[in-house]
């Protein structure tokens, strides 16, 4: 049973693939809640590049050795993920009055849908505030540098799964 006090978090996303903004996220959330639980969604409204247990390696990987992040693949309501989870907070990442916009309309449907639950937004760090997984795909589909945009072993994974297409 979780303490009664602590602070739980969900992260939800298809982080297709995860990228340095979508790490620097989960950075900043672990150092404000106790737990972090980064849902990677199966979401069959998507066709993602790579598999759901591809997607959850990548942050795995990214936060080995971190008690507090633990990552999990869900599917359905993020709400009803979040009640399971004993938490009360969901984090969504922005990065632009665009990305307002979409993640507004979800936070006040999640809030209807479930009147304890909040929305928590965090905007990535400044040198990661333009990073997409689409731009992300694109730059690689072309063979532009990976470096600063994704963990080495994503670029690495998605130069493999791209020279097989």
């Amino acid at each position: 049973m979780k303490d009664s006090k602590s602070k739980i978090a969900i992260y939800p996303g298809t982080f297709d693939p995860a990228t340095l903004a979508h790490i620097d996220i989960i950075k900043k959330a672990a150092t404000m809640f106790d737990e972090v639980y980064v849902a990677v969604a199966r979401n069959t409204s998507k066709s993602p590049f790579f598999t759901e247990k591809e997607r959850l390696s990548f942050i795995e990987q990214a936060f080995e050795g971190v008690s507090n992040v633990k990552v999990e693949i869900f599917d359905g309501l993020v709400v009803d993920y979040a009640k399971q989870k004993s938490s009360s907070i969901i984090i969504r990442g922005i990065r632009a009055v665009s990305d307002f916009d979409y993640e507004f309309q979800m936070a006040i449907a999640n809030h209807k849908l479930e009147s304890e639950i909040n929305t928590v937004f965090i905007m990535p760090s400044e040198d990661y505030f333009y990073i997409s997984s689409r731009l992300i795909k694109e730059i690689a589909t072309f063979g532009g540098d990976l470096k600063s945009l994704v963990p080495e072993y994503v670029g690495e994974a998605l130069i493999k799964k791209l020279s097989k297409k």
